[in-house]
């Protein structure tokens, strides 16, 4: 039985949907998410009780694109195992050419103690993986 309050799905509207789920397949991998459902237009990743859904976004809907700064969605923000987990990804994603935020701060870009890595997906959505 799921926690109540806990997060059941999120869904993200994507600007390309086959990028986006490369991305994806494998940064949710990296945590035991696994491909749940696939649509033409949309394709969702499930570990445990929570599932994330990426949907193309229609074309009339493209402009303006995204920006974190605008009312709506800032970041997502995930548990890592360990500061050691958060190492690994973070070579990761270095290797994939993702770019890294907050770099001159990195690993500690969330203040003192807090250790995380933070980078963007294709679409240019925060993402937040944290061993604090």
């Amino acid at each position: 039985m799921p926690v109540p309050g806990s997060l059941h799905h999120i869904e993200l509207y994507v600007s390309d949907l086959s990028r986006s789920s490369e991305f994806y397949s494998w940064f949710l991998g990296f945590f035991g998410y696994r491909e749940f459902q696939k649509w033409d237009s949309g394709i969702s990743f499930k570990l445990d009780d929570t599932y994330i859904v990426l949907v193309q976004t229609e074309t009339r809907f493209l402009d303006p694109a995204y920006h974190r700064c605008r009312t709506g969605l800032n970041h997502l923000s995930f548990h890592a195992r360990s500061r050691s987990h958060v190492d690994e990804l973070t070579a990761l994603l270095d290797k994939k050419g993702v770019t890294i935020l907050y770099r001159d701060r990195h690993p500690f870009a969330g203040g003192a103690g807090y250790y995380a890595v933070f980078f963007e997906d294709p679409d240019r959505i925060k993402l937040e993986v944290t061993a604090e």
